[in-house]
């Protein structure tokens, strides 16, 4: 029975110290070894055996974690008063030196955030401060850096999420944004107007320059076909004989004599071309007489 009894205590032992003397530690983490209050090693990652009762492990997470500073009121270099709020994100280098250098790290940071804000801001005027977040982050986070590193603990950015200037300064800014829409609407109509009148302008001069090279067109057309009508007569004149001509002028004669008018102007080509017409009269009548006479 009594044997019994200490294999139980035995075992009870067994299991209340197995988790004391193993640990298994993840790729991210490390275990900061302290034997009899003495810094032995740093562990870590995989299976790590600790001496119970002897060995302290200290957990540290190597992984980027983010610290939210709460909303601090400060002066700018204007004397100008505003609220900041940002946040820093920060990671662990040296396990070792971040346990032994200081107790608490998230409270450090924290207090030495909130001076180092005032003191970059005190330097800036209020301005700058509105349209410089950027180089704010950055003068903030080398600051940081500077008293972290000895921490082993380095600050990787720093975020400003808000400025909230005095209320003066926002019904100014408020103003200014609206008369800068303002002005950017009348200069987007003005463009516009702009825009429109070139786009006549240019149509009209478009329309004016096909009219013209219609008109052009229209007076070559009118040109040509005038030439060709011309062309066209001088050759029918050409194969026109005397006798078609006296012909011609046979029935203006008729025309003419079965007007009104009692004179009438004969030119003087009209004897010629009779004289000619009763020549080929006769010989064409005589030479049928003769024909039938014989």
């Amino acid at each position: 029975m009594e044997l019994l009894i200490g294999i139980g205590i035995v075992v009870v032992l067994i299991a209340l110290l197995i988790p004391q003397m193993v640990k298994i530690v993840r790729e991210y983490q490390r275990l900061v070894v302290f034997r009899l209050g003495r810094l032995l090693a740093t562990k870590g990652p995989g299976l790590v055996i600790l001496i119970p009762l002897v060995d302290r492990a200290v957990w540290v997470d190597l992984r980027e974690f983010f610290l939210e500073i709460p909303r601090q009121d400060s002066i700018t270099k204007d004397n100008a008063p505003i609220s900041v709020d940002f946040i820093i994100f920060y990671k662990v280098l040296d396990p070792t030196m971040s346990v032994v250098q200081v107790q608490n790290f998230v409270g450090a940071a924290q207090g030495m955030a909130t001076t180092t804000l005032r003191a970059v801001v005190g330097d800036i005027p209020l301005d700058d401060v509105l349209a410089k977040r950027d180089e704010i982050n950055q003068i903030l986070r080398t600051k940081l850096d500077e008293v972290t590193s000895r921490w082993g603990v380095k600050v990787t950015n720093v975020e400003i999420r808000e400025i909230i200037p005095p209320p003066s300064v926002q019904e100014a800014m408020t103003r200014q944004m609206s008369a800068e829409r303002q002005r950017r609407a009348v200069v987007t109509e003005a463009e516009g107007s702009k825009q429109a009148a070139i786009t006549v302008a240019e149509g009209n001069k478009q329309s004016a320059i096909l009219n013209a090279e219609g008109d052009r067109q229209a007076a070559i057309l009118r040109a040509e076909g005038f030439a060709l009508a011309l062309t066209t007569i001088f050759e029918s004149a050409r194969s026109v004989d005397a006798k078609t001509m006296s012909l011609q002028y046979l029935e203006a004669l008729k025309q003419i004599g079965a007007s009104a008018s009692t004179k009438f102007v004969i030119p003087m080509e009209l004897t010629s071309l009779l004289s000619g017409i009763s020549g080929f009269a006769e010989r064409t009548f005589g030479g049928r007489e003769e024909g039938a006479a014989s």
